[in-house]
C-alpha cells in the first residue's frame, strides 16, 4: 500500500516524508512499546503504528529499516523527533484515529500484519486446568 493512499484510507497527514508518499508499505506492526518492535517484528519496510512520539521512536524505525511511521490518537511529535525523521528519511504521519481503528480499517484495506520472530517468552499461557 501507498502511503498516500494509507494517508487517504485514515484522514492522516504527512508530518514529514510527504515527498516518499508513493513509497510502499506491505505490512504494519502497532505497538507502544518499543520493545516488542525490536523484539517482534523480522522484516524491513514495515509501517510502525504506534501512540509514542519521541525521537526514539524514529530511532528503532531507523535501526529497523521500517518504511513510516503512523502516529495515531491526534498525537504529533515534537520538532526534535520530526528533525530526527527528516535526517533518516523516515516518513512520519498522523491520525486522529486510535491505535484499534487504524488497525482495522488498514487490514480490512489489505495490509498485512508484520512477520514476527518468536515471542520473547515462546508460549506464557498455561494450558487449561494446569497451575
Amino acid at each position: 500500500m501507498k502511503l498516500a493512499d494509507l494517508a487517504k484510507l485514515l484522514d492522516a497527514q504527512f508530518v514529514t516524508g510527504a515527498d516518499q508518499a508513493e513509497r510502499e508499505v506491505s505490512r504494519a506492526f502497532a505497538a507502544d512499546l518499543l520493545s516488542d518492535v525490536l523484539a517482534m517484528v523480522q522484516e524491513e519496510g514495515v509501517l510502525l503504528i504506534t501512540g509514542m512520539i519521541t525521537p526514539q521512536v524514529v530511532r528503532v524505525a531507523e535501526v529497523m529499516n521500517m518504511g513510516a511511521v503512523l502516529f495515531v490518537r491526534g498525537k504529533l511529535p515534537p520538532q526534535a523527533t520530526v528533525e530526527y525523521a527528516t535526517g533518516a528519511t523516515i516518513p512520519l504521519l498522523a491520525t486522529q484515529q486510535d491505535m484499534y481503528e487504524t488497525c482495522g480499517i488498514l487490514y480490512r484495506a489489505g495490509l498485512l500484519p508484520a512477520k514476527r520472530k518468536g515471542f520473547p517468552l515462546g508460549n506464557a499461557f498455561p494450558h487449561a486446568g494446569h497451575p
